[in-house]
Order: C-alpha cells, then structure tokens, then sequence
C-alpha cells in the first residue's frame, strides 16, 4: 500500500509506492500540512486500487515522470490528476484579477486605487507569468529588495514605508490564493521593513499668524480652521454644516471627501469631536453667514 511521506531535503510532500515490484517515488509541489496529505492520500488510494485491478496508467498521472522509461509508458494524457495534486492554479496575473474583483467592494475608492496601483506597477510586472502556488519565499525576498532600486527622477528606491504597503497586498493576494487553492503561503516569517520614525517640525504660532496675514482673504477662515483643529485635508473640504455644533462647541468629524466623494473616515479613530477655539468658531461664524442658508446637507 502506498504511502504519502516528507521528503526532507525540501519539505514537499511526495507519493511512496510500488508497482510491478519496484518502488516509485513521485513529488509533488505541496508543503507537508494536514489539507495537503489529505487531498494527495485520496489520490494514493485511488492508484492502490488501480494497482490492484491492474488498471494503473503511470503516465496519466506522472506524465513527466523519469519512470515511464522503466515500465515503457509515455506521457499520453493531456490532463492529469496529479497535476491537481501539486496544487492546480492560476498564474499570478490572472488569479490577481479575480482577487481583486472579489474584495473591491469591501474597500474604500481610495484604497481600491492604491491597491490596483501596486498591481499594476509593481505585482504583475514581477509575478505575472508565475504559476501562483509555485512563488516562493526567495522570490518574494528578492522583489522586495527590488524596490529598493526602483528608479524615480532622480531618486532611486522606493520609501520603507512604500515598500511596506506593497508588501503587504502582496501578502493578501498569496494569503487568499493559498486558501482557494490549498497550498502554503510562502509569506510565512517574512516582516515588515522598520520604518524610520519622521521627526515632526509643526508650524510656531508666529509662523501661523504671519501665513494668515498673508493668504487671500477670502482663504483666511479656512486656514484659520485648519491649523487650529488639525483635520486633514478631505475631512475640511468634505465637512458639512449638520456636522457643526455651534451650542456644544465642537466640529464632529464623521466622513471624509476623496476623489469628490463622501465617504466614511479612514478609521474608526478618525471618528472624533473637536472642540473649537475661538479663532475657529469665529471663522465658521463668518463663513456660515455665506453658505449657512444652503442647507445642513451642504458644504461649508
């Protein structure tokens, strides 16, 4: 009876067996875990019971096997079951279209943006033609240093923190094929690069006052806004008026405007309340009396 077994030298899975008195020993490309054994075991037995009712083809399921030559078989079968066994997929550029086609609607525009982007420039360029169960930890290592070099104007290398995030659609899109096609994601040990920490050189007081003199009068209460509550970029330009709280004193963030859409904020962190100070409550004072009558829906 045959035998599923480890082959140590490569940690891969491979058949054990004998037929007409001598032993064969065929790999496969699956990683020794128990969902691995257990599709190639249903198919050991199902060539023990060939063996036994004399009905074994050799080459229908090990058609590129050395071993054929010994018992005068070819490789006549287009299509084998083994070839299931070493984990049937795609390659990396088709799989990664129905990876991304499956997940779109769980993302926000934005990140649907940024990660068909990485795909596009990055993944697909360097993984496309690869069978996607076949990419190991080496190619993996060797991409990511690729990045390093990546040649923009004048600078060469893309940013750790860049890197990080490619990475870390590369390690989603193996994770996922993985569990479709039942073989082990190759991502397994590889960290994130450490990034550097930014020093922080914010704006004095001064320097805000003096910006403020000088920007067009009819920028000034918006940028009174921004540097005295800190909201980033599309929670200012998408904040509406229903989101303004004259009596409590307080900006309440809750979506955020990219690409001109509403959407909600980045995190649930970034669900907040701001507590105006008087700089930014006579701002939004003066510019309510210039849009207030527009409605609660509208833009400030």
């Amino acid at each position: 009876m045959g035998k599923i077994r480890v082959r140590k030298e490569t940690g891969k899975l491979q058949f054990d067996f004998f037929y007409n008195g001598v032993r064969c020993r065929e790999q496969s490309l699956l990683d020794d875990t128990p969902a691995n054994r257990k599709r190639l075991e249903t198919f050991m037995d199902q060539i023990d019971r060939e063996i036994k009712q004399d009905s074994f083809d050799y080459a229908k399921y090990f058609p590129d096997s050395k071993n054929l030559s010994r018992f005068d078989q070819t490789s006549a079968v287009e299509t084998t079951v083994v070839s299931v066994g070493e984990a049937q997929t795609e390659l990396f550029k088709e799989w990664v279209k129905e990876w991304f086609q499956e997940n779109e609607i769980t993302w926000k525009i934005s990140y649907q943006k940024t990660v068909q982007g990485n795909i596009d420039a990055h993944l697909v360029p360097w993984f496309g033609e690869k069978d996607v169960s076949h990419i190991t930890k080496g190619d993996i290592l060797k991409f990511r240093s690729s990045l390093a070099k990546v040649q923009i104007g004048k600078k060469t290398g893309l940013s750790t923190s860049r890197i990080n995030h490619i990475m870390t659609t590369l390690c989603q899109i193996l994770g996922d094929a993985a569990d479709r096609f039942h073989f082990s994601t190759p991502f397994v040990g590889i960290k994130p690069l450490k990034v550097p920490r930014t020093d922080v050189d914010p704006f004095t007081i001064e320097e805000v006052n003096l910006i403020l003199s000088k920007v067009r009068e009819d920028m000034k209460d918006y940028y009174t806004v921004r540097f005295f509550t800190g909201m980033r970029t599309g929670e200012i330009d998408g904040l509406q008026w229903k989101y303004v709280d004259f009596k409590r004193n307080e900006i309440l963030i809750r979506e955020t405007l990219v690409q001109m859409r509403e959407e909600e904020t980045k995190t649930i962190y970034s669900v907040r309340e701001i507590k105006m100070s008087a700089p930014v409550m006579d701002a939004l004072k003066r510019q309510y009396e210039l849009t207030g009558h527009l409605g609660n829906n509208s833009k400030v």
